[in-house]
């Protein structure tokens, strides 16, 4: 028998996108939810799936209307809060996806909305709860920018997030790590042994240190051959043996010093002559 007709669905979705940005992740999420559908896969009516495995699926997505999301700079605390938070676990279900450019757009998104102006009074716990959302996003974002090898991105975002939390773990770690892969070996140090202070138990930071410590070790080593190379013999001094003793004084000063010699012998019997 023939195969059935593939079925037609029609989904409607309505997406809001705070500060007008209309973002590729919530195109995903309508693409996703068409695959959630159970008649889709398992009709009712039948024991037999309708879309066989392997299948090609082609989706056509219509754009019906788009509408503003609220504006940012009305939202109360706990609405800002909600909308940073949806932005910040979005990147990170980038980043464990290893979208790294995208999770960066996230967690970019995340960060306008904690740091947009408001007109609303927020409280004390608020406020700190926005502050706390904000290190986690700055945090995430260095991670995702050095998986990018983005340095100075990174190294950016890991100052940004200490000036908040100044022993904020994470941040002390990611700091160390990328000043250790620009090679700034003397500058790495004191911060991952910052962090290992504050949380002795962290195999990461206790094994960053120790490689960072015998890269350190190697790098003087090279150092150290450079300059005898370049210095030569100059820097060492010659090994003379105790029972040896040699003579380096030029000929012309030997004979010099045996002319006067004779001269003043000579000098002296002809002035003792004379007496």
């Amino acid at each position: 028998p023939p195969p059935p007709p593939m079925p037609t669905f029609t989904f409607l979705s309505t997406i809001h996108h705070p500060q007008r940005d209309l973002h590729q992740d919530r195109w995903c999420d309508v693409c996703a939810a068409l695959f959630t559908v159970p008649s889709l896969s398992h009709p009712p009516d039948s024991t037999r799936p309708c879309v066989p495995a392997n299948a090609t699926v082609h989706i056509e997505i219509q754009l019906l209307s788009v509408k503003d999301g609220p504006d940012v700079e009305l939202l109360s605390g706990k609405e800002r809060l909600l909308q940073a938070n949806m932005k910040r676990e979005r990147g990170n279900t980038y980043f464990l996806r290893s979208e790294y450019v995208f999770a960066i757009s996230s967690y970019d998104i995340a960060l306008n909305i904690v740091n947009s102006n408001s007109k609303v009074e927020f409280s004390l716990e608020e406020e700190q709860e926005l502050s706390d959302v904000k290190v986690k996003c700055l945090n995430n974002l260095a991670a995702a920018q050095l998986k990018l090898e983005h340095f100075e991105a990174a190294l950016k975002s890991s100052n940004a997030a200490l000036k908040h939390q100044p022993n904020n773990i994470k941040a002390l770690f990611r700091k160390g790590k990328v000043l250790t892969l620009q090679g700034e070996y003397t500058e790495a140090i004191p911060v991952l042994k910052h962090a290992a202070r504050l949380e002795p138990s962290n195999k990461a930071i206790l094994v960053e240190l120790s490689q960072l410590l015998r890269k350190q070790s190697e790098q003087r080593s090279v150092e150290q051959a450079m300059y005898r190379k370049m210095l030569g013999d100059m820097a060492i001094p010659p090994v003379s043996s105790p029972s040896r003793f040699t003579w380096n004084i030029p000929w012309k000063w030997l004979f010099g010093a045996t002319v006067v010699a004779v001269g003043g012998v000579a000098v002296s019997v002809i002035v003792a002559a004379r007496t």
